[in-house]
């Protein structure tokens, strides 16, 4: 019988450490479509919005959110690097809890794919309705 979590009649546990660090990688991956947003805030116009007090929160708040998500993504990391390898957990549950399906499938098992943040950057002009 496959150990794999993808395989319906398979073991559904896998080691922690491996789900920590797709948890971690997606971190990273919000942080970096954070700071994309920086540059369209402030287009050409930087000085007349560092004159505001407003916009300036709104930057701050964005560069807080980016070192947060940065933090907590090194922070499960670390986690997981002190985890043994034969600490198992069941996501399936967790997993039905996301709503985002390219979220899901790259928390769901190890597979290697650019992050959202490439992936949109790179399909500059498509629109997807959601």
């Amino acid at each position: 019988m496959s150990n794999s979590p993808n395989d319906p009649g398979g073991n559904p546990n896998e080691p922690l450490n491996d789900v920590l660090e797709r948890i971690s990688g997606e971190l990273v991956d919000v942080a970096e479509l954070i700071e994309r947003l920086e540059p369209l805030l402030s287009n050409d116009r930087s000085t007349e919005f560092l004159a505001s007090p407003d916009h300036m929160r709104i930057m701050q708040g964005i560069d807080l959110a980016v070192q947060k998500a940065r933090g907590l993504a090194t922070f499960i990391e670390g986690i997981g690097d002190r985890l043994d390898a034969d600490q198992l957990v069941d996501i399936s549950t967790a997993l039905n809890l996301i709503t985002l399906e390219d979220m899901k499938r790259r928390l769901r098992a190890p597979i290697h794919e650019a992050p959202s943040a490439d992936i949109y950057q790179k399909a500059s002009g498509d629109l997807d309705f959601f």
